[in-house]
C-alpha cells in the first residue's frame, strides 16, 4: 500500500476549503483547485478567516497559522493538478454529471497510483466509481460540516474499491484525527439516513398542527438531549438542503413518508427560513406525540441501517454522537427508555411510513449490548482496536472487560506472532472514565474502584506476559490509563501527532495501572518523576528521548514499522531504566532537576539549590507541582521510589501500587480533583 502524503481538493467552496484547511493542519501538502482564480482566492479567504479566529481563541499561534497557509497551494483548473498527487478529493456540487466530468479530467491527468475520492452526501458511490477509469482506486467520503471542526467522516468504498485503496484513505482520515465509519453504499449512508427523515418528520408535525415550531424544537431538545431542535438546525444549514436530501431519500428508498413536507417545500420556494419564535409551550399530550414520533422514526430507521448491514449499532450511535453531537446515540437512547418502549415507538412509525420494522429489532426484549473492542487478523498480526472514539476511547468496565477477552482469544492462537493495540479516532486512549470514579466515591463504593483497577492490572498483565510481540500504536493522545496501557506493551509506535501525559496528581490521585512502576523501569526514576509527579505533557520527540516511544516514524511509515517489528520479535530488554537520549533537553533537565538530592526541596515546594526559580522551565515545574494534590504527590513519589527498591520484581511494585488505592480514593482531595475535572474548574485542595 502506497501511503497518502499529498492531497488535492477539487472545489474551493465552504466544504472544499475546509477539507484543504484540515489537511494542511495535519501537515499534508495540499492543492486547492477551482475553475477560476477568484474562487481559489475566495477559498484562501475562508481559510484565513477560520484560522484568524483560531489565533484569537489560542488554538494556534501565528507561526503555526502561517505554516498551515504555506502548505496550501492554489491551483486554477482541474487539468493543472500535480499528476503525482496521492489522493484527490472532489468537493463540487452534488450533481452526478459535474462530478463525472471532473473525474474524467483527473483520469487523464493523474498517475496510475492516484486515488480518487468524492465528497458526497447522497450520490451513489458505486455509480461514481463506474464513471472513472480507476474503479479500484476510488472511494466515497462524506465529510461533515465544518470539516476542520467536525470529527466524523463516513468512508464509503465502492464494490470495486481495492483493500489497498481503502486502507490508504482510512489511514489519511485517521491522521486527520477523524472518527471513521466505514459503511456500505446505500442512500443516505449512515447519519443522513436517519437524520434527514427526522427533520422531515418535524415538518409534518408542524404541518399537522400538533404544536408550534418552537415547541417541537423544545420537546426534541429534551427527548434527545441536544442543543438545537430540528427547525433551528434547518435554519443553520439551510432548508433547501433538507428538502433536497429528504426528496432524494424518498425516491431512492421508495418511501413516500420521506417526501418533503408541503410546508418545507413552500418555505424553500419562497426563499425563507423557519420562523421559530418563543412559543415553546405545548400540552402534555402534544409533547408525547412529538417525542414518540421523532424517537420512533429514529429507532425504526436506525434498525433498518443495521439490518441492511450498512454499519453496526455502535457506528450508528457513533455517527449521532460525533457527527450530530447528540448526547446518546439512537440505540443507547433505546436502552435508556426501555427496549419495549423503543420497539413500540419504532413499530408505530414503521406502520405509518409503510415499511416493516426489521425482525432483529422488533423481537428485542433485552437491552442491547455494545462492542467497543474490535479484532482484525491479517496473517501473523492481530490488531485489537479500542473503538470508542466519541469518548476518546476512555477505559470503563465494559472496555476493560472486552479488551481482556480479546487478549485471551489472541494469546491462545499459536499462528499469531504479534498483537497491535490501536485506538479509533485521534486518541489512543485518553485515560479512564473519570465519572465512574466520582460516582463510586460519592456512593461510598471505593471497593468498586479497587476491583476495576485490579481487573485492569490483570488485563495489562495479559500484554506484559504475552509470548506474542506486543505493540501499542500511540499515534495520537495517550493519557493516564491509556499511557499505562501502552507501557505494558513491548513497543510503542508514535508519529508527530503523538502526545503523552500523566495528569493524575493534578486531579487528586496517582497513576494506578502501573504508571508508577513501569515508567521508572523504562526511563529511570528522574525522568519518571518528570512525567508522573509534575504531569508534564510529552511531545513525540521528548517521549522518544525518554523511551516512552520506542519508534517515532512518519505517519506513512507506521505499517512498515509494524512489519519490521513483527520480523524482529520481542525486545531483548524492555526495561532499560534510563532515557534513550539523555542529551535531549527534556531528558537532561529531568536528570538534573528531579535527582534524589533535590526531592526534599521539591516536596516542600521550594526551588532546589543551583536552579533559578525565574527560569522558564524551572518555574513551569514549580507551578505544576504546586497545583497537584499534596497527598497524591507524596504517594506517587513514594511509589516511584519503591519501584527502585523492588527492582526487577515488577509484580511486587504493581502490588504496592494497588495496595494504596483505597487510601488515595478515600481522600477529600481525590473527590475534589476528579469533580473539578468533570466540572471544568480548578480544584481547591485541602490536603485531606
Amino acid at each position: 500500500m502506497r501511503p497518502v502524503e499529498s492531497v488535492a481538493i477539487i472545489g474551493a467552496g465552504n466544504m472544499g476549503s475546509g477539507i484543504a484547511q484540515k489537511s494542511a493542519q495535519e501537515e499534508f501538502m495540499v492543492q486547492m483547485v477551482d475553475r477560476e482564480e477568484k474562487w481559489v482566492e475566495r477559498g484562501h479567504s475562508i481559510i484565513a478567516e477560520f484560522l484568524d479566529e483560531a489565533i484569537q481563541r489560542r488554538i494556534f499561534r501565528e507561526k503555526e497559522v502561517e505554516d498551515i497557509k504555506n502548505r496550501i497551494t492554489g491551483v486554477i483548473g482541474t487539468e493543472n493538478v500535480n499528476p503525482d498527487t496521492d489522493l484527490i478529493i472532489e468537493a463540487v456540487f452534488e450533481d452526478f454529471d459535474i462530478k463525472k466530468a471532473v473525474f474524467s479530467t483527473l483520469d487523464e491527468v493523474c498517475n496510475e497510483h492516484t486515488i480518487l475520492a468524492s465528497n458526497t452526501s447522497s450520490l451513489s458511490v458505486n455509480e461514481l466509481a463506474k464513471a472513472t477509469g480507476r474503479p479500484d482506486r476510488f472511494v466515497g467520503l462524506h465529510f461533515f460540516f465544518h470539516p476542520a471542526k467536525n470529527r466524523l467522516i463516513e468512508i464509503i468504498p465502492a464494490e470495486t474499491t481495492s483493500p489497498e485503496s481503502l486502507a490508504a484513505v482510512e489511514q489519511y482520515c485517521k491522521t486527520m484525527g477523524k472518527v471513521v465509519i466505514v459503511c456500505k453504499d446505500r442512500p443516505g449512508f449512515v447519519v443522513n439516513r436517519f437524520f434527514v427523515p427526522w427533520l422531515n418528520e418535524a415538518c409534518l408535525l408542524l404541518e399537522e398542527g400538533i404544536a408550534s415550531a418552537a415547541a417541537i424544537d423544545n420537546v426534541a431538545k429534551k427527548a434527545f438531549r441536544i442543543g438545537m431542535g430540528p427547525f433551528a438546525l434547518m435554519n443553520l444549514t439551510g432548508p433547501p438542503i433538507a428538502l433536497h436530501s429528504t426528496d432524494y431519500l424518498a425516491e431512492q428508498l421508495d418511501c413516500p413518508r420521506y417526501t418533503g413536507a408541503a410546508n418545507l417545500r413552500a418555505m424553500v420556494e419562497a426563499g425563507e427560513m423557519w420562523e421559530i419564535g418563543d412559543d415553546i409551550e405545548c400540552g402534555e399530550e402534544a409533547a408525547i406525540i412529538i417525542s414518540e414520533r421523532l424517537l420512533g422514526q429514529t429507532f425504526a430507521v436506525s434498525a433498518q441501517i443495521v439490518n441492511e448491514e450498512i454499519c453496526s449499532i455502535e457506528d450508528v450511535d457513533r455517527g449521532a454522537k460525533v457527527g450530530l453531537r447528540w448526547a446518546k446515540g439512537p440505540f443507547e437512547i433505546a436502552n435508556k427508555i426501555g427496549i419495549d418502549e423503543a420497539v413500540r415507538m419504532a413499530n408505530s412509525y414503521a406502520n405509518s411510513a409503510g415499511f416493516q420494522l426489521p425482525e432483529w429489532f422488533a423481537n428485542c426484549t433485552e437491552p442491547l449490548d455494545f462492542s467497543y473492542v474490535d479484532t482484525e487478523i491479517n496473517g501473523k498480526v492481530a490488531t485489537i482496536k479500542i473503538n470508542r472514539p466519541e469518548a476518546m476511547n476512555a477505559l470503563n468496565e465494559t472496555v476493560v472487560s472486552q479488551l481482556g477477552s480479546a487478549l485471551d482469544s489472541i494469546n491462545s492462537l499459536d499462528e499469531i506472532s504479534t498483537i497491535v493495540l490501536d485506538g479509533a479516532g485521534k486518541a489512543f486512549v485518553a485515560g479512564a472514565d473519570v465519572k465512574f470514579f466520582v460516582d463510586k466515591i460519592r456512593a461510598d463504593s471505593i471497593q468498586d474502584i479497587y476491583d476495576f483497577t485490579a481487573h485492569g492490572h490483570e488485563v495489562l498483565a495479559k500484554l506484559e506476559n504475552s509470548d506474542k510481540t506486543t505493540i501499542a500504536l500511540t499515534t495520537g493522545l495517550a493519557l493516564g490509563g491509556g499511557l499505562e496501557l501502552a507501557l505494558s506493551c513491548d513497543y510503542r509506535i508514535g508519529t508527530r501527532r503523538s502526545q503523552f501525559r500523566f495528569p493524575e496528581t493534578s486531579i487528586g490521585i496517582y497513576p494506578g495501572l502501573g504508571g508508577t512502576q513501569r515508567t521508572p523501569r523504562i526511563c529511570g526514576i528522574e525522568a519518571a518523576r518528570f512525567a508522573v509527579l509534575a504531569g508534564n505533557f510529552l511531545d513525540a520527540k521528548s517521549a522518544a528521548a525518554l523511551g516512552i516511544l520506542t519508534h517515532l516514524v512518519e505517519p506513512a511509515n507506521v505499517n512498515s514499522t509494524i512489519t519490521e517489528i513483527t520480523a524482529s520479535g520481542k525486545p531483548n530488554q524492555k526495561y532499560q531504566a534510563t532515557p534513550v537520549d539523555p542529551s535531549h533537553p527534556a531528558a537532561a533537565f529531568a536528570l538534573a532537576f528531579y535527582c534524589d538530592e533535590n526531592m526534599a526541596a521539591l516536596s516542600n515546594g521550594n526551588c532546589p539549590d543551583g536552579f533559578d526559580a525565574e527560569d522558564k522551565m524551572v518555574s513551569r515545574q514549580l507551578k505544576a507541582l504546586s497545583r497537584t494534590a499534596p497527598i497524591a504527590l507524596a504517594m506517587a513519589s513514594q511509589l516511584l521510589n519503591e519501584s527502585v527498591i523492588t527492582g526487577d520484581d515488577l509484580e511486587s511494585g504493581l502490588s504496592l501500587e494497588l495496595q494504596r488505592l483505597n487510601d488515595i480514593f478515600s481522600t477529600a482531595d481525590a473527590l475534589e480533583g476528579l469533580s473539578a475535572l468533570i466540572e471544568g474548574r480548578r480544584p481547591n485542595y485541602t490536603n485531606s
